[in-house]
């Protein structure tokens, strides 16, 4: 475990606790007020799904109402596999709330081909941990280094079932990050009507029938006839147990992971 990777918490676990209890049953406005009065370091980490694009509507009208720029800066993570129209709606949203946005791809590549090439062709397939590694968690890692971060936005919520349907307001994962989840309650069909109702951009992939996009090769349209959230991410890793990315999975063992895998095949 490196110290690097480790944050200062700002809270200790008991008051963190009773924040989950102050803050349970409050709107998703009122919990991401509270965020930005009370946590340092706050971002949103953003794929620009549904519910985050919600937030960032709703971050902007609290930064709005207080006669400020747009309080809570963005990052996105560029897995340089990413849809088209992924890439387009980050810039769109970026410059539509006037947002601060900070994206991070692979270590030492820009481009699909030139990821390819460093790391090997259809990494997803071949070694799919590792791909997680390189295309997720270390850019994150990066950034929250870089830009001083300590606290995150999520666009999880408990409707998409699986390893959410447990989700509190706050979390702090093993390194001190704290993650808040203010539309953790809303299903589905509240973040779309609130969508709608306020006009905010959203993928165009999702007039399409998806509802959870990820990377090109990992996202297929989720089963129509599957009505409940919890199917919500079922176009995600088709046939495969996964539900998630590794953004949400413990630090310290994926990296643990990707370095002995590293020097196994540098022969160290």
């Amino acid at each position: 475990m490196s110290d690097s990777d480790v944050l200062t918490p700002q809270y200790t676990l008991e008051e963190i606790e009773q924040f989950n209890v102050k803050l349970q049953g409050k709107s998703p406005q009122e919990i991401l007020a509270w965020a930005i009065d009370h946590l340092d370091g706050l971002y949103q980490t953003t794929a620009f799904g549904l519910t985050g694009t919600a937030a960032l509507d709703m971050i902007s009208k609290i930064s709005l109402e207080r006669e400020e720029t747009h309080l809570v800066p963005l990052i996105f993570i560029d897995t340089l596999h990413h849809f088209p129209e992924t890439l387009q709606l980050a810039q769109t949203a970026s410059e539509t709330y006037l947002a601060p946005l900070h994206t991070y791809t692979p270590p030492g590549v820009s481009t699909a081909g030139e990821f390819a090439s460093k790391y090997g062709d259809r990494l997803w397939e071949t070694d799919e941990a590792t791909y997680d590694y390189l295309v997720k968690v270390e850019p994150a890692a990066r950034a929250y280094k870089e830009l001083g971060v300590r606290a995150v936005i999520t666009g999880r919520r408990k409707s998409q079932g699986a390893d959410r349907a447990g989700l509190k307001v706050l979390e702090v994962d093993e390194r001190g990050l704290v993650k808040v989840n203010p539309l953790g309650d809303w299903t589905f069909k509240q973040v779309k009507d609130y969508v709608d109702k306020e006009g905010v951009p959203y993928n165009p992939l999702l007039d399409q029938g998806y509802r959870s996009i990820g990377d090109v090769h990992s996202t297929a349209a989720p089963d129509p006839n599957a009505a409940s959230d919890a199917s919500e991410r079922s176009g995600r890793w088709q046939g495969k147990s996964k539900t998630e990315c590794g953004l949400h999975s413990n630090y310290f063992e994926m990296k643990k992971k990707f370095e002995e895998k590293t020097k196994a095949q540098n022969g160290q």
